[in-house]
This record gives structure tokens, sequence and C-alpha cells, in this order.
């Protein structure tokens, strides 16, 4: 099949160009715009308490967490200094009359409620809803902030809630993407130039990253048509069609280099080469792909979002490959080290690097792999205290206007009035009749520790007392058949303590059915979700992966072996990760608030990238050794030449990917910061550490059992194997054109 789908990129390959083309500029107009139609939400299970109790509060009761706030901070004096006060009521009044917003009320309308001053008594909070779903309330805080952010004689008005933290969460990401693109193009094609030595050759792997991160925005504006795509794909989709392209790119021109060298004419050169190196590409894109997949277990459409994009990109970068790549290749010819800078003079076989390399580990494979082990285990250790929380708004920079406004409110006020828990009793008859009921009740949640207030329709308690009778505001905590009850914490919701708080208000015994929903709920929920599914998720992408390595090598071992050593190397990874991001060691250098926790998403969403780009050069690796033992069928030789023969572009790919990667963790965006830093660390763990020791000690350990199976299996894989004979090159007259002028 491959060598058909070389020969027509060769015969036609000003038609395959052409398309190409086309598409390319048709995926630039139209997905060029499709950060618009993407969301920054979808961290909730839809199926979850939580979620469901957070709809039959809005349907029922008409009520939702407060997503707007505005600290007013009076110039002078106090918030309760007439002027001021009058200056207050007016801006709540304002906010109140504002189409756009519901539920609105502030520290004035309530009373003078205690919990909306500041400790000092020179800041006070309005508090509302803005209406719609989370994309109309996207576009409304964009225009609702710079609306309300004011400074008069008398107050100063700062604009927070987590819809505006999330706007700008949005537009960081943006921003940031631009940058890093800036920084990871220009240092990606000096390497580029470094390893080909060629101007043109070095180019290439560049065309197909454009083409497979612009094909990609094209897909995600469709699937976003059809269900919510997050905003955050958006850096899985150029961090990894960048480095996708390149890994792959370097593969292919490097082998159709070879084979030119090796006396091949350029047609025929490339119609080898896809029928090897392709061949590896192609599968290696499909083992990427299903590690992605993965996330689509998850009912998170922030994790679903990484699978889409990442299937995309993965695809697209393996189709232009494949299709694209040698086409262009068909026509450069020999023309591929035009404009070249320096000529890479290789060793005589067996005297390269690499090799060596691989022969040292091999003379001493079991102090080798003992030693190196224990330190992927000593690496991995902080992993063991990980502790998990949702992102808040101390993932963006210290200086944005939304991350001020929650610090000041986290600073000079004891409760967190937008942190607060729901617990929703729907389907009560009459709950006018269960005063008592609901009084006591109240009661018993106000007496919980981490507890600043309760507010409920019969008024407001704390510590085990009612401070406040029932007023006006007491209405929205009931409808027709139920009734509902806020329960504003003294702790930090996003933490193990608002957990903790979350879980005793769930047990604690009601004298009626409840569900809890808010902040703390959610981040229980969502915990729940994941990791009810991590174990379906790991069994496929073990399942999956374990089939196709046996499907491409026809041994057992070699599946088995590769499994393990990523879960080595990607603990060692999630150790580091927990040390910087979760300790905070180094968060100085790499300009970051450390909160005690890692988002719950990204290990899960960082396990299935990294999963793949180690199997990814795994792949390559083992590719070239079966190759070799094929021919030779010497174990040892065949790991010792393999690895000779890919190390040079497995590590060139690995130090190219970890730019992209670490360009991105120039992000202002903390999450976004731990995902690029996570992924260059894993790649470069696996090139530098795995490939160059563990991988050869465990071959030579195994020695001729890596390519064993089972009589049945052997038999499968004769049948329906993934195999690519050395057969002799047949070229269609066609493709035996003059080869173009240029030097080699």
């Amino acid at each position: 099949m491959l060598a058909r789908l070389a020969r027509f990129a060769v015969r036609r390959r000003k038609l395959v160009l052409a398309g190409t083309a086309v598409f390319f500029v048709a995926a630039a107009v139209l997905g060029g715009g499709v950060s618009s139609k993407l969301v920054s939400g979808g961290f909730d299970d839809p199926d979850s308490e939580s979620v469901e109790a957070a709809d039959v509060l809005e349907d029922q009761f008409g009520q939702n967490s407060p997503n707007l706030v505005l600290l007013v901070s009076a110039r002078n004096g106090s918030v309760d200094d007439p002027a001021v006060a009058a200056a207050g009521r007016a801006l709540t009044d304002e906010l109140a009359a504002d189409p756009r917003l519901r539920e609105v009320a502030s520290y004035w309308s309530l009373g003078n409620a205690p919990p909306l001053k500041g400790n000092d008594s020179g800041q006070a909070l309005v508090l509302g809803v803005i209406k719609g779903d989370d994309e109309q309330v996207s576009d409304r805080i964009e225009a609702i902030s710079p609306d309300y952010t004011r400074e008069t004689d008398l107050v100063t008005v700062g604009v927070g809630g987590e819809a505006e933290v999330f706007r700008q969460v949005g537009e960081q990401i943006e921003s940031d993407l631009v940058r890093a693109e800036l920084i990871a193009f220009p240092i990606t094609l000096v390497l580029l130039v470094v390893v080909f030595g060629s101007l043109v050759a070095a180019g290439l792997p560049l065309a197909v990253g454009g083409l497979a991160i612009v094909g990609t925005f094209l897909v995600l504006l469709g699937i976003a048509s059809l269900t919510d795509v997050s905003i955050y794909a958006l850096n899985l989709t150029t961090a990894m069609g960048l480095g996708l392209a390149i890994d792959y790119s370097l593969f292919v021109v490097s082998r159709f280099r070879e084979e030119l060298d090796r006396g091949l004419q350029p047609h025929d050169a490339v119609v080898r080469t896809v029928m090897t190196a392709g061949r590896t590409v192609a599968f290696s894109a499909v083992t990427v792909a299903i590690s992605l997949a993965a996330l689509l277990v998850f009912p998170l459409a922030f994790l679903r979002s990484f699978a889409y994009a990442g299937i995309a990109v993965s695809m697209l970068a393996a189709a232009g490959a494949v299709v694209f790549l040698p086409a262009l290749l068909a026509v450069l010819g020999t023309r591929v080290n035009a404009l070249r800078l320096w000529r890479h003079k290789p060793k005589p076989e067996g005297q390269g690097v690499w090799h060596r390399v691989a022969t040292i580990v091999m003379r001493r494979p079991v102090p080798v792999a003992t030693v190196v082990i224990m330190l992927l285990v000593l690496l991995g250790l902080p992993f063991f205290h990980i502790r998990f929380g949702l992102p808040d708004d101390r993932v963006l920079p210290a200086d944005l206007s939304s991350r001020q406004v929650q610090t000041e409110i986290r600073r000079n006020f004891n409760s967190n009035e937008t942190g607060a828990l729901q617990v929703v009793a729907a389907g009560i008859d009459d709950p006018s009749r269960r005063q008592n009921e609901i009084d006591a009740y109240a009661t018993e949640l106000s007496d919980l520790d981490g507890v600043a207030r309760v507010d409920a329709a019969t008024g407001s308690y704390a510590r085990g007392s009612r401070v406040a009778e029932p007023g006006p505001i007491s209405q929205r905590f009931e409808a027709e058949r139920g009734t509902w009850f806020s329960v504003v914490p003294a702790v930090e919701p996003l933490s193990p303590a608002g957990e903790h708080l979350a879980r005793e208000v769930r047990d604690l015994q009601a004298p009626f059915p409840v569900q809890v929903t808010g902040d703390p709920a959610e981040l229980i929920d969502s915990k729940d979700s994941l990791f009810g599914r991590l174990p379906l998720a790991a069994a496929l992408i073990a399942l999956a992966t374990f089939v196709l390595l046996f499907l491409m090598f026809g041994g057992i071992l070699v599946p088995i072996k590769a499994l393990i050593i990523n879960m080595l190397s990607l603990t060692a990874t999630f150790g580091a990760i927990v040390w910087v991001f979760q300790d905070g060691h180094l968060s100085g250098v790499l300009d970051f608030t450390p909160t005690g926790t890692i988002a719950a998403t990204m290990p899960i969403l960082m396990f299935c990238v990294a999963f793949g780009l180690s199997m990814d050069y795994e792949v390559f690796l083992l590719s070239r050794i079966k190759e070799e033992h094929d021919r030779t069928g010497d174990n040892t030789s065949s790991v010792a030449v393999g690895l000779e023969r890919t190390g040079r572009i497995v590590t060139a790919a690995a130090l190219i990917i970890s730019v992209v990667f670490l360009a991105f963790a120039t992000s202002g965006v903390t999450f976004v910061k731990l995902f690029g830093v996570g992924l260059a660390l894993a790649v470069l763990m696996d090139a530098f550490v795995i490939r160059a020791t563990l991988v050869p000690a465990f071959m030579r350990l195994a020695g001729e059992a890596n390519w064993w199976a089972p009589g049945p299996l052997r038999r499968f894989h004769e049948r329906f194997g993934i195999s690519e004979t050395d057969e002799t090159l047949v070229t269609e007259p066609e493709t035996r054109e003059p080869e173009p002028v240029g030097s080699r």
C-alpha cells in the first residue's frame, strides 16, 4: 500500500502539491478564526451531582453562583462613610439595571452585611450573575469589564470573579500562543539547519508543521460547531503539530538522503523512503493518536478537546510526511541539499557515538539498568504526595487586573462569597411548612468547621446560631417545591480544606434529600470522574500499544518492555512536576504562584501526550533495530547499529521538540507553563536516558527472546502483521525522469 502511495506521490507530484496548497489556503482562511469559537471552561463532569444541582438551582430557583465581583475601595475613610455608601448604592443600582446581569447584591443593598465588608473597612463587594451560557458569558464580560472598571474621587472599582478571570486566561493564552510561535519557529529553523546543513532541507519540516497546525485549526472549527472545544487545545495543536512534523520529517528526509547516498535515483529514493521510513511514521502517528484518543473516555470537555486536537494533528502531520513531503522531495531531487552551509560527514558504521554508547551499555546491562531505574524511581518519589485542585485566579500573572482583585479579596475578607457551596433541596412540598427543619439544618451547617456563614430562607447563621432574621433577600431561597442554602466557606474553596468542607456538608444528615454544588463540590466530582475512568483509559492505551507493537515487530517482550520503561520515565517526570509546581521550587525562576496543588486534569493530559511521544521515539528506534536484525540475525549488533542510525535523528528531534515545549513554558498561565515544562522534561528524559541506556540494556538481556512469540501468535503475526519486505525496488517507467540539476 505504501509503495503504491509513494509511486502516486511521485507520478502525480504536481497534483499533490497543488492540492496541498489549496487545502492549506482554505484551512488558513476558514480555520484562522477558530479561537473565537472555543470555550474557556470544560472542567466539569456534566453528569456529576454538582452540575445536576447547579442546573436545578438555575431552573427551579433562578439562581447561580456569582460569576462577577466588583471590588469597591474607598479612596479615603470607610465604605460606611455617607458619601462612599451613596456611591456604593448607586453602583449597585446601576449594575442591577444592566440587562446583561441578574441577582445583583452588595454590602450596601444587604443592609451592610459584614461578610461583604473588608477587614480594614476600606473595601466592600458587589456581586452579580452574568446571564447566558459559557459563550455568552465570555462575550458579555468582555464588554462589562471595561464598563465597570472605574476610578472616581470617592472610590475605585476593580472587576473580578470567575467570568473575568477566565476571560483574561483566554486572552493571555492567545497572546502567549503568538509569542511561543515567534520563539519556537526561528530557533527550530536554526536547529534544523544545524542538523541538515542545508537551508532547503531545514525548511521542509516547518512546511509540514505549518500544514498540520493550520489543518487542525480547520478540524477544530468543525468540531466546535457540534460540541464544546476548549481554547487550551490550541496550545497542544501548535506544540504537537510542529513537534511531530519535525519528528516525522526528520526521519523521512534523513532516510531519503541516505538512499540517495546509496546510489538510488531521486524518484526511486522517494519510493524506498516511504516504504521504510514512511511505514514507521504512519505507525508512529497511529500510536500517538491512540494515546490521545484515550482522553475521549473522560466526560470533561477540557480533556476531550485535547483528544480532538491530538488525533487531528498527528494524522495530518503523518499525512504531510508520507504524501506531501514525498511529492516535494520528488520535485527537489538532489536539490534537497541546495543552499548547503556545511556537509555532515557520517563516520563509518560502528564508530559513531551512539554505537559506542550502545556497546558500553550492553557490556554491563545489569549494573547500568539498575542504576538508571534507581535514579528514575528517586526522581519519581515526589509524585506520591501529589495533591489535586482546579485552576483559579492564581494561574494568571500577578499584574493582571482580575488576579489583583481576587488577591485583595483573599487578603482582606474572611469569607469566600463567590466560592460558596449551594445545598439544593428540590421537591419539598410546601417548604413554608417545614421552617423548623430548615432552621435546624441551617444551624447544623453553620456549625461545621470551615463555614463562615449559612444563608437560608429562615435567615443567616454562623457558628451554630442564627445571626440575622429573614429579610427580603431570603425570598430567593424558596420556590413552590423546594429550598436551598448558601454555605459560605472561611477556607480557600479550591483547596484540600475546601474539599474537606464539601465532603462534610454532603455527609451531614439532612431532613430532606439534598444535592451539593459550588466550587469545592465541583472539585470533588471532577476528581472522582477523572480517577474513576483513569484505569479504563490506561488499559486502553496499554492494550492498543501492545497490539500495535506486536503487529509491527512480532515479539511479545518488545511491547511489554516498552510499556514498563515508558511508565518509569513518566513517573520521574511527574515527580519533577510535583516538586516544581506543587511544592513551589523554582517558582521565582519560572515566575508562577504555587498553590500547593496540581490541576487535576494536567497529569492525565500529560500522561497521554508524553506516552504517545515516548512511543514515537520507541518506534523509530525499534524499526531500525528490527530492520537490521532481519538482515543479519545478530541481536546485539542490530541494537547497536539501530541506535547508531537513529540516535542522531532522535536526539535532534528531541532537542527541537523540547524547544517548542519550552517556548510554551514562557506562558503567563501556570498550567500551560506546567504543560510545556513537563513535556520538555519527558521528551529529554526519554531521548537521552531511556533510549541510550534502558532500551539497549533490556534488549541485550532478552537477546533473541525479544522477537519470540508463542506459536499461535507467531502464526497470527505472519498472516496479519505489519511487516515490510526488503523487496527489490520496482520503479514504473514514468518515475525514471532525468535527475534535477543540483548539488548532492
